[in-house]
């Protein structure tokens, strides 16, 4: 029963060492569009948009899982076809001392209420400092730009996105930009 729990759970699980695929279950394959056997034994970079991505997230939750604890983030990740979607990854060491060594992950789509936006380098900046709470005469400042020229960048983003406001912004993208996310 353990193994049909496993098998079919409504969330994708993988079971890693050094971040090497050792076991995974249906979801997790539907979800990236691979079949198990594609899947197994491959480091997980084929996994992420970019190898540097890849390796920025390396150790990103090691604190917390050499204490015990569950690590989490929301990031950006590549389906089988190269289409870029958000999901949630939930993780667990095995082995706190070294916290990929052995560990489960759990994943979740997120594509179906935060769509994947692609969004420029400076997009993604304007973002981010419009999540610290800055004026658009700040970001130009700290940026320097033009007030005029964060404006078009935020009136893109608001575009891009189908949205009104900065509010509605953030409801839409979540926070893209904070610990808990790997950026693009």
């Amino acid at each position: 029963m353990m193994e049909e729990a496993f098998d079919f759970a409504p969330i994708g699980l993988v079971v890693t060492e050094n971040r090497v695929i050792m076991e995974c279950n249906l979801r997790f394959c539907q979800i990236f569009g691979y079949e198990r056997s594609e899947m197994l034994g491959q480091l997980f970079a084929f996994l992420y948009p970019s190898e540097e991505e890849f390796l920025n997230i390396t150790h990103r939750g090691d604190a917390r899982l050499r204490a015990g604890a569950l690590y989490w983030d929301e990031r950006v990740m590549r389906r089988k076809g190269g289409d870029l979607f958000w999901v949630r990854v939930r993780g667990h060491s095995f082995t706190p001392d070294d916290p990929l060594s052995q560990a489960v992950w759990s994943f979740a789509d997120l594509s179906a209420n935060r769509p994947y936006q692609q969004l420029t380098r400076r997009e993604r900046e304007v973002y981010s400092l419009l999540a610290e709470g800055l004026t658009s005469k700040e970001i130009a400042r700290r940026l320097e730009l033009s007030h005029r020229t964060v404006e078009v960048h935020r009136a893109r983003l608001l575009r891009k996105v189908g949205v009104n406001n900065t509010a509605a912004l953030f409801s839409s993208l979540g926070d893209i930009t904070g610990d808990h996310v790997v950026d693009e």
